[in-house]
């Protein structure tokens, strides 16, 4: 009876499996004992590969099923709004660019479910922009850890305007991808690529707010200052990371005890402030 049950058990293995189909049964148990386990492995790896192929093919269609409902969300939208085709056109090309870019995943809230450290270790090493903007690479590490933790990820299409000649310079832009050119009034033109900083202005101007503000009088920075005097505009699609103007106040309110003390970032801001010199000596201590 053992070995009647083990020649059909094994003539059961080859009719629902491709492997050892055409082979003679043996004559030896053992040989037919080896010859199952073989073909009940690669049955076990087999399923093993189409549950991850289905799981796989699952999680992109979510995305892809998420995507196209957003897509519809938006034609509805523009329609209700009877926005022109021009218009219709650029929204989609930045649905779609934005799409590509983030793959459909929110990356603001998978860094917020990971530990404090492991997070500020990722924002280090995605913002290095302090290695190109000597002021920044001045303050305290804690003050940039509390910049980082305040950009948010934007993306722009081509021909997009981050920054307008003449308009308020409400943010500073840190560059991931892409190219964009920075032109003045006298047709001055600099390109700008993955790694570069623009509207870095706002923090020289920020600095110099908690700065001279440090004794409590009141002071506001001048309309004139905070008004772009550069158009920059994207030559590719751009990927990039933005910092408010309020955030970054917001920071330097925070640390402007550390600020205060630092006598390199009070030089810094003397020799790229546009104040008289005379007026940061008045307020020293």
């Amino acid at each position: 009876m053992p070995v009647r049950y083990i020649y059909s058990l094994s003539w059961g293995f080859q009719q629902i499996s491709t492997l050892a189909g055409n082979q003679t049964p043996s004559v030896f148990v053992v040989e037919v004992l080896f010859t199952m386990f073989i073909t009940a492995m690669g049955l076990l790896l087999f399923s093993f590969l189409i549950g991850n192929i289905q799981r796989f093919l699952q999680a992109r269609g979510s995305r892809s099923f998420e995507n196209s409902l957003r897509g519809s969300d938006i034609e509805q939208w523009m329609s209700h709004r009877r926005l022109p085709d021009d218009l219709k056109a650029k929204i989609r090309e930045s649905e779609r660019y934005n799409w590509l870019a983030t793959r459909g995943l929110n990356e603001l809230m998978l860094l917020e479910n990971l530990p404090e450290d492991l997070q500020r270790d990722i924002r280090r090493h995605l913002f290095k922009f302090d290695k190109s903007l000597p002021i920044v690479a001045l303050m305290d590490e804690s003050i940039l850890d509390a910049i980082r933790e305040r950009m948010k990820h934007k993306t722009y299409i081509e021909g997009s305007r981050v920054l307008v000649r003449g308009g308020l310079m409400d943010k500073m832009v840190y560059i991931v991808q892409g190219k964009l050119e920075s032109s003045s009034e006298d047709e001055n033109v600099v390109p700008l690529s993955e790694g570069d900083v623009c509207g870095a202005e706002l923090i020289t101007l920020c600095l110099e707010h908690y700065v001279l503000n440090r004794d409590g009088d009141k002071f506001r920075i001048p309309a004139g200052k905070l008004v772009s005097k550069r158009t920059v505009r994207c030559l590719t699609n751009v990927e990039a990371f933005t910092l408010r103007a309020a955030d970054l106040e917001n920071v330097f309110s925070l640390y402007s005890g550390l600020l205060i003390q630092n006598s390199l970032v009070q030089g810094a801001i003397t020799k790229e402030s546009l104040y008289p010199k005379s007026l940061f000596r008045s307020r020293s201590y």
